[in-house]
């Protein structure tokens, strides 16, 4: 089973995401959690990385889509794959689609967590003391809050009319959105 997870910056996806790895024995695809392994590696594309997120920019596709499309056709992974934070252009989920077609999967369920900003500003603030991560500045955040509601608008767009899609209150404690989606999933 494939699924997508999406939502802006601190919108709970990678909590979810880490429960529907456990509950379904699937692979969690984090971009955030493998472009800040790219930074600790301290590596070029790493250095590119972060002067991207840095001005509270989205990273280039190029290398996004070049860190994906050898997950996706790898054999261990298939039908096994939660996207956590991709895609978030409509360019990457049009690639994303040719991808899972040429290496004959699909995504079984499309989940958009939506979150309005004042709370993403709290989660971010808590969030910030607990895993002190680089790109949790608040200043960072609002750009890429910004920079995520104008840039993902044509994805959401383009996901909303498929029938897998749904849409979560992802105000909702943790627990309670665990708890929406497994209903909707029946597992």
């Amino acid at each position: 089973m494939n699924i997508i997870l999406f939502g802006p910056p601190g919108a709970g996806k990678g909590t979810q995401a880490k429960y529907l790895v456990k509950k379904l024995e699937n692979i969690q695809i984090s971009t955030g959690d493998m472009l800040r392994d790219e930074i600790k590696k301290e590596s070029e594309i790493g250095k590119r990385i972060i002067s991207y997120m840095n001005d509270g920019k989205f990273v280039d596709d190029e290398i996004v889509n070049k860190i994906i499309k050898k997950i996706i056709f790898d054999p261990k992974k298939k039908d096994k794959l939660i996207f956590d934070g991709y895609p978030r252009t409509l360019e990457q989920a049009k690639n994303l689609d040719l991808w899972l077609s040429e290496s004959e999967q699909k995504i079984d369920f499309i989940f958009f967590l939506n979150v309005k900003k004042d709370i993403i500003i709290q989660r971010i603030k808590k969030r910030k003391i607990i895993e002190k991560r680089s790109d949790d500045e608040l200043d960072i955040i609002l750009k890429r809050y910004d920079t995520y509601m104008e840039t993902t608008k044509p994805v959401l767009e383009y996901y909303s009319s498929k029938p897998n899609f749904t849409e979560f209150d992802g105000s909702l404690k943790i627990d309670e959105i665990t708890s929406k989606i497994n209903n909707f999933l029946k597992v």
